[in-house]
């Protein structure tokens, strides 16, 4: 009874564990993820639909950190641009989604003079070879933006690819339909500003994040691949989703690391060289661990298996023996039974044969 009462107790434990892993919440993932790699088989057994909604959760964090960077970088550029545009910039006009700067020749502002990077202003170029170049030179430069007649190209290190912003979409969300030189200084020096920025923000977003999405899935579905090679070498058999869903909470500290490395080049604009390298080292060990955790998880839980066995073997010929012996037992009281039953036949017979005796001398 108690070692019955002991496996209900350890049941009982159990199931509230499950029930804890299973409400298990974002920041409590986010913490294990990073903290806790042990925690890993336990989240992905939960499947691979919170694992992708852990996953977007992280990338609208990613996304709202580096939009509030491409709005504080703007913020820069109207301060440090009202002052340029009064003394030094040539007149333009914008009108029907069309930018025109009065200007022959492309205006380049280079990286030590602007906060967003190098900025490359050419409004009467539609060639894309040209503009190509004008994204290398500030590639290069370690980022900036290019300004063109119908949109700005926003090319920042910290993501793959080139942000295309139109003028298009200002309009639609801003409703400002024609401006010149003097109208935009006095709207930069307006409240109105503000609604310039939320449009930034918003039109920036949906974009930043399905990229950010696709590259974190596609960088979780290579260290996925890795992972099932890992696990070869380890010989322990596991399910590709079961894989998928530990690289993404895998990539968690790296994700981090990108955040970071966003919101610091917001003030200070640097760029690390093998980044990317670093990024996927640094999941790949995460993932690597939990593998060969979960593995020695295994073997332990194998060797319990054994003992397990080992023990219910002994209890197996311990149960045997006690019915041997009281099978033994009971013959042996049988066997006395019966030869107490034999004794007593005999008894009787021998009294049987001595009353049918008749005495010696009796007919005297």
């Amino acid at each position: 009874m108690e070692n019955e009462k002991k496996t209900d107790d350890v049941k009982e434990k159990l199931k509230d564990e499950d029930k804890n892993e299973l409400n298990m919440g974002f920041f409590k993932k986010l913490w294990y993820s990073i903290v806790n790699v042990e925690k890993y088989p336990n989240m992905a057994a939960q499947g691979f639909g919170r694992a992708v909604g852990y996953l977007v959760k992280i990338v609208i964090i990613l996304t709202i950190v580096f939009c509030l960077g491409i709005v504080y970088q703007a913020y820069g550029v109207v301060n440090e641009g009202v002052n340029y545009l009064q003394n030094s910039f040539p007149e333009f006009l914008y009108k029907d989604n069309i930018l025109n700067v009065e200007s022959d020749t492309p205006i380049v502002i280079s990286a030590e003079d602007s906060v967003v990077g190098e900025t490359i202003i050419d409004t009467k170029t539609e060639d894309e070879n040209t503009i190509n170049d004008y994204i290398n030179k500030v590639t290069n430069a370690g980022g900036g933006i290019v300004i063109l007649k119908d949109e700005i190209r926003i090319k920042n290190p910290s993501v793959a690819g080139t942000i295309s912003y139109s003028y298009k979409d200002i309009s639609k969300t801003t409703q400002i339909t024609e401006f010149n030189k003097q109208d935009v200084i006095e709207f930069a020096q307006s409240s109105k500003i503000i609604s310039l920025y939320v449009s930034i923000f918003l039109a920036i977003f949906m974009y930043v994040f399905i990229m950010q999405f696709m590259l974190t899935a596609w960088n979780a579905a290579l260290l996925s691949i890795f992972g099932l090679f890992t696990a070869w070498v380890a010989k322990i058999k596991m399910r590709y989703v079961a894989i998928f869903n530990m690289s993404v909470y895998a990539l968690t500290l790296s994700i981090i690391l990108n955040i970071l490395y966003i919101a610091i080049n917001i003030f200070i604009p640097f760029d690390i060289e093998y980044f990317q390298v670093m990024y996927v080292t640094v999941a790949a060990i995460y993932l690597i661990a939990a593998i060969f955790i979960l593995k020695g998880e295994f073997v332990k839980k194998q060797m319990e298996l054994m003992k397990i066995a080992e023990a219910q073997e002994i209890i197996k010929q311990q149960l045997e023996e006690k019915l041997r012996k009281e099978e033994e037992k009971k013959e042996k009281e049988e066997q006395k039974k019966k030869d107490r039953e034999k004794e007593k036949e005999e008894r009787k017979k021998e009294q049987e044969n001595n009353e049918g005796e008749e005495p010696q001398g009796s007919g005297a």
